[in-house]
């Protein structure tokens, strides 16, 4: 498992993450903001099962 995001990928999935999961104790109290902890746990560990899939990386370049 390699790290397949960049910091700048992984600081925008930790703050969408938060924003969602915000959304089940704030405003519409649904069980669907837990569907937050999704990107808050790929962005922490900097691998994204989707990305490898695709064949996408947007981490730092191997040399």
């Amino acid at each position: 498992m390699t790290i397949n995001e960049g910091t700048v990928d992984r600081a925008v999935r930790v703050i969408a993450g938060l924003i969602i999961l915000s959304l089940a104790f704030i405003g519409p109290k649904s069980a669907w903001g837990y569907i937050g902890l999704l990107p808050i746990v790929t962005g922490l560990v900097g691998f994204c099962p989707a990305y490898t899939l695709f064949g996408i990386s947007t981490g730092p370049a191997k040399k």
